[in-house]
């Protein structure tokens, strides 16, 4: 009776060691596999691990290329920016300062800045996303009773969000343009790992128990994450 075919190996586009305790895959846009293992942990372990995952990551990557990428921000006069969850139109202006502004009805951006409209982009992004998560991981631990050091605001494609050993939280500025109740989950989701480090159920039955609907929330990234860019 013949032998079914050995699986060809997968190949790991990039390995980040971190202060963690557990493996995970992630499959970014375009199918490229990224794995974040411990600090310390054998590159055998990690392989096996892999290895034994063969079939998710194949199936993940495939869905990953069929998806387009979004093209990106040629910073157009009425091309349009997302900022929590709506996308508000780009209008360009003679002269201003600064040289983009924001009035909750459209973006102006002033021609002069076109040359380094992504990096005026960029930095607004930023700044809104440190008052925006500040104030909803404030709002959120206090009504759920959880304690954290610090919030970082950082420049991941991937990763939305992060909690680090001593309880700082880390979220990327693209997540400021999801939905309010999108990046309310996400926040919750590190706030839950200030006590619990891992992704068990005890984890996911405690993201379930403050945010019920949590689950519409995971699949709208998965489905959007690709759009949240300049």
């Amino acid at each position: 009776m013949p032998t079914a075919a050995a699986k060809p190996p997968v190949g790991i586009d990039r390995l980040v060691r971190a202060r963690r305790k557990t493996i995970a895959l992630v499959v970014e846009p375009g199918g490229r596999l990224t794995v974040r293992a411990p600090l310390h942990m054998a590159d055998a372990h990690i392989r096996q691990f892999v290895e034994a995952h063969t079939d998710w990551i194949v199936k993940a990557q495939a869905k990953a290329r069929l998806v387009s990428p979004p093209q990106p921000k040629q910073f157009t006069d009425g091309e349009t920016f997302l900022y929590l969850g709506k996308s508000y139109p780009l209008t360009l202006v003679p002269r201003q300062r600064p040289s983009l502004t924001f009035d909750r009805s459209a973006f102006r951006l002033a021609q002069s800045a076109l040359p380094k409209a992504q990096e005026a982009f960029t930095r607004w992004y930023k700044q809104q996303a440190l008052a925006v998560f500040t104030d909803r991981v404030d709002a959120l631990a206090k009504q759920f009773g959880f304690r954290y050091e610090r919030i970082r605001i950082s420049s991941a494609r991937t990763r939305w969000g992060s909690c680090s050993s001593k309880g700082a939280l880390s979220f990327t500025w693209r997540l400021v343009m999801a939905p309010p109740e999108v990046v309310d989950y996400v926040v919750i989701h590190e706030l839950v790992h200030t006590k619990v480090r891992n992704h068990s159920k005890t984890f996911w039955a405690r993201v379930g128990e403050l945010m019920p609907g949590y689950k519409t929330h995971v699949r709208w990234l998965k489905q959007n994450g690709n759009t949240l860019t300049l």
